[in-house]
């Protein structure tokens, strides 16, 4: 599996007050796997991660600004969550549109506990089925998903994911999905 991932550029999309852990565990997993992972926020500089929303736990270096990324020059992109990272994305008329233009590319997108807020205002929720943490559950309804309280559920080029607890089963999945590029037209949980 080590080679999976060979040659795949991976967007890791994320702003202050990202959750550490759901940014680190996936990018550790696909750079395993062989992936180059990128870390793309709307500032330039550091972001500042967070342990249980509450508290700071380092930062990560910004590798690029969303205002300057091409979809056409990733393979994947992973949104980690935190409650106020996706809050700062959803926001920022830049980080959304890349996110639109992303799923809209058809290829995999993966976002995890508060991660698909950013989805929701992309407006690419809808018809489609997912999963968060608890709390986003009523605005992604609200939006027209469908949505299951599982692990992972991987629905077309979507692979969402519930919290921290979830990392073993999506890091597996994504690492999978984004190797085999084959999401299109499928629902699993």
């Amino acid at each position: 599996m080590a080679a999976g991932l060979q040659g795949k550029r991976v967007a890791i999309l994320a702003a202050d007050g990202v959750e550490r852990v759901e940014l680190e565990q996936p990018r550790e997993a696909l750079e395993r796997a062989g992936a180059q992972t990128e870390v793309l926020s709307i500032h330039d500089g550091e972001i500042k991660a967070r342990k249980n929303d509450l508290d700071e736990a380092g930062t990560f270096t910004v590798d690029g600004l969303v205002a300057d990324a091409s979809v056409g020059d990733y393979d994947a992109l992973l949104l980690p969550g935190g409650t106020v990272n996706p809050d700062q994305l959803r926001v920022d008329k830049d980080a959304v549109s890349f996110v639109r233009d992303f799923v809209e590319s058809g290829k995999p997108v993966a976002a995890i506990c508060h991660g698909p807020w950013t989805l929701i205002e992309a407006g690419v929720v809808g018809g489609r089925t997912l999963t968060s943490f608890p709390s986003i559950r009523t605005d992604l309804r609200n939006a027209g998903a469908e949505v299951v309280d599982q692990d992972v559920v991987v629905d077309g080029n979507l692979i969402t994911s519930r919290s921290p607890d979830d990392l073993p089963a999506f890091c597996d999945t994504i690492v999978a999905k984004f190797a085999s590029n084959s999401t299109q037209g499928e629902v699993t949980s």
